[in-house]
Formats: C-alpha cells, sequence, structure tokens
C-alpha cells in the first residue's frame, strides 16, 4: 500500500514539516531526475512521486476549488447562505466522505479551505493526508484581456506566487492548478501567437515558480469549445498550443516528471453542424497530445 509519511527536508525550507509519498508505487526504486539544462529543483524526488501518485490508476482528482463567488451560485440554486460556515460544512461533507480515498487521488482547494478544519479541529489537509488524498491548491486569481487582442485572454497571479506557495506548502498542499484559457474563432484568426505565446510563458513561469516551492503543477491550456470549428481545426489548434507550452516549459527549465497536464479533449466547436463520435474525438485527442506534448518519466 502506498501512505503518506511526515518528515522534514533540512536542506530547503527549514523547520516546514514535508509529507513524502512511500510505499509499493516506488519502493525500493531510487528516483533519478535531472534536467537537460542541468537544474534540479530541491524537491525534486517528491515532486516526481507526488505526479506518479495523482496519475494512480483508476482514480481522479475532484475539483473542489470553485471560488466564493461560484459556489454561492450552487448554494442559490438550493437556498442556502453563502457564507463560511456553510461553505465549511460543504466542503468537510465532501472530503469525508467513506471510501472517497478508493476514486480519489487529489483535491484542488481554494485558498480558503486549505486553512478550515473539520467540526472536530482537524484540518483538512491533515484529514485528506490520513486518507492517503493529496491536498492541491488553485493558485491564479484569473484572467484579464491581453492588449491589442480585441478579447483573448491571459491568467493572472504570478506576483508573489513564490511566497503564497511556500505558504501552501507549510500548510499541507503538494501540488497546484493554474488554468489558461484559450479561444478559437477561424475569422479572426485565434488563438492568436500572441495568445499562445503569452498563455504558454505564463503556465511555464507558474510551473517553475511552484516546484521551486516543493508543489507539483498541474499545467492547464484548456481550449475552450465555443464557436462552430471542425474536430480538425481543434486537433490543429491544440497541436500548436501543447508545442507551445511544452517550448515554454523546457526553456523554463521545468522537470516534466514532476508536472501533470490536463488538456482538452479535441472536439467539433460547440455550434459545428456535423455530429462527432466519441471514438474520433479519442483519437484526435490521443493524436494531438503525440504530436504536442513531450512525453518523460
Amino acid at each position: 500500500p502506498i501512505f503518506l509519511s511526515q518528515s522534514h527536508d533540512q536542506s530547503h525550507h527549514q523547520h516546514r514539516p514535508m509529507w513524502t509519498l512511500k510505499g509499493a508505487l516506488l519502493l525500493g526504486t531510487a528516483v533519478s531526475v535531472a534536467c537537460s539544462a542541468g537544474w534540479v529543483p530541491n524537491h525534486a524526488h517528491e515532486l516526481v512521486q507526488t505526479a506518479k501518485f495523482l496519475g494512480s490508476d483508476g482514480k481522479g482528482i475532484l475539483a473542489a476549488d470553485e471560488s466564493t463567488g461560484t459556489i454561492g451560485k450552487r448554494f442559490a440554486s438550493i437556498g442556502v447562505e453563502n457564507n463560511e460556515a456553510n461553505r465549511q460544512k460543504y466542503r468537510e461533507m465532501l472530503f469525508s466522505t467513506t471510501k472517497i480515498e478508493e476514486s480519489i487521488s487529489g483535491v484542488i482547494m481554494f485558498e480558503e479551505t486549505l486553512y478550515q478544519s473539520t467540526a472536530e479541529g482537524v484540518p483538512f489537509p491533515e484529514l485528506l493526508h490520513h486518507k492517503n488524498i493529496v491536498p492541491g491548491i488553485k493558485v491564479d486569481t484569473g484572467v484579464v484581456e491581453i492588449p491589442g487582442t480585441c478579447g483573448e485572454t491571459a491568467t493572472t497571479g504570478l506576483d508573489g506566487l513564490a511566497k503564497r506557495c511556500a505558504r501552501y506548502y507549510q500548510a499541507g498542499a503538494r501540488f497546484a492548478k493554474w488554468r489558461a484559457v484559450l479561444r478559437v474563432d477561424e475569422k479572426r484568426g485565434w488563438p492568436s501567437s500572441l495568445a499562445m505565446q503569452d498563455n504558454a510563458w505564463t503556465l511555464a513561469r507558474y510551473a517553475a515558480i511552484c516546484q521551486s516551492e516543493g508543489l507539483v503543477p498541474i499545467v492547464e491550456p484548456e481550449i475552450l469549445m465555443d464557436g462552430p470549428h471542425s474536430i480538425e481545426h481543434c486537433a490543429m489548434v491544440t497541436e500548436k498550443v501543447l508545442a507551445c507550452v511544452y517550448k515554454a516549459l523546457a526553456d523554463n527549465r521545468v522537470l516534466l516528471e514532476g508536472t501533470m497536464l490536463k488538456p482538452n479533449m479535441v472536439c467539433p466547436g460547440s455550434e459545428y453542424s456535423k455530429p462527432c463520435s466519441t471514438e474520433e474525438m479519442a483519437y484526435f485527442t490521443v493524436q494531438a497530445l503525440r504530436r504536442g506534448g513531450a512525453p518523460a518519466g
């Protein structure tokens, strides 16, 4: 079995508790990691272990990182007041679900949730650790329009990110989420080279900063489904975006074995007139990943 244990890293982040994954996953196996540029993050071994564990067969990651505003809309639909007490009760209900650990390897939390506790006073990260679930944290701060693009966006949140990641690590988080959003519009030529490069570089800087503080970055260049484009066009755009992202990750010396990719499914736009089978979407998605992604590990 794989379990979590607490130790202390004396070489980095002095006096900070460090949770490490041990067990059948890497038992008796030395983790050898190195970047092409010769630089290795201080937490390289832990990053690789965490990334592998998050990708455990038959398990997924629970996204419980709704912002206060978003969860308020959901509460309103069932007549529940949007206050911290109710948000805490809702998250505790999720995290304390019986046998949740059989299907979930990690949980992405909103910052407020990371510092909340159960009704008995057990911090949520500790509750998850005891269930052998890795706590994660959303670190981006939303999107803004890229000047000169007439509507394309870039994700913000790099300012102060290293300090925030250090605090999140100390609180028990071991991975992070950052979402970049790209839109497809054939008439406008979206996503433009500017939007792709801006979002790819920002994702890479986020990833490098997270790794420097011990967090596994989920790299998420999401291409939205909106529009009348074909699946072939979506595949072409996805390949370009992935290639751009992995070029930026390499330029920023990101340890790929210590990352996770959250790609979009390659599918036709929501306004496309012709039907598309799940087999076609699966084929084009795998093809795009093989052509645009960089396998590691």
